[in-house]
């Protein structure tokens, strides 16, 4: 199969998840947050979950999965490379979120099908993509206070917003997933930012960088370390 037919085969294949996800207030309160991201280095992926309580936002567990890669970095693709590493992770939590949080795009996205959405709807969750850098849309920046947003739009429909997290701070990008609205993705980031970055995705992204490190450099981290040195980064 060449490049073109197999990108339109996985156009075809966002394009029918995209039928499936559901834009509503999320149903009950969350008690448990999870955040996604994959770390990486070189050819190598590092799926981190980091699992905190809400609203506390506790350290209540840790996982991760190692993979290589096997699909090349596309832009608005990312899917394809990174969701079966996360999926690979995601079996090894003992108790499940409910509500994940993940370092990419939700439907702000060409197919409104971001990573975010993707494993929304596979894993039939609550999902927010939170994303530190723009993807898709039309938008113009926020005001310079924590709260601060605007809206991005395609085809003058809303599609996600540009949220302040931090005064004067740089925005990040955030989107429904899947079973949320806007208005909750917003109230839930907002609750969980301390930094720039939601805790239950600054988690993650500091373990997955740090573990994807140490399998390069030939060494291994179990779920006993990887679970005490992310208690450490509070």
């Amino acid at each position: 199969m060449n490049s073109k037919l197999r990108l339109d085969c996985l156009i075809n294949i966002q394009i029918e998840i995209a039928k499936k996800i559901k834009i509503k207030k999320i149903k009950k309160q969350p008690k448990l947050i999870a955040g996604i991201d994959v770390g990486i280095n070189g050819n190598l992926l590092c799926g981190y979950i980091a699992l905190l309580s809400f609203p506390n936002l506790e350290y209540i567990d840790g996982v991760y999965a190692i993979k290589k890669a096997n699909f090349p970095y596309i832009p608005s693709f990312l899917t394809f490379r990174e969701v079966p590493v996360i999926i690979n992770a995601y079996k090894k939590l003992k108790k499940k979120p409910d509500l994940i949080f993940v370092d990419g795009q939700g439907i702000t996205h060409p197919r409104s099908c971001g990573i975010a959405a993707h494993l929304g709807v596979v894993l039939n969750k609550p999902a927010i993509g939170c994303a530190k850098s723009y993807l898709f849309g039309d938008w113009g920046m926020p005001g310079k206070k924590r709260g601060d947003w605007t809206p991005i739009k395609y085809n003058h429909k809303k599609i996600g917003i540009v949220l302040r997290t931090r005064d004067n701070t740089k925005p990040v990008f955030v989107s429904p997933g899947n079973l949320i609205n806007f208005e909750d993705c917003r109230k839930f980031i907002l609750a969980t930012t301390k930094f720039r970055i939601p805790e239950p995705i600054r988690y993650a992204h500091i373990r997955a960088k740090e573990i994807a490190a140490y399998y390069l450099s030939g060494k291994s981290v179990g779920r006993h370390e990887a679970t005490k040195e992310a208690k450490c980064l509070k």
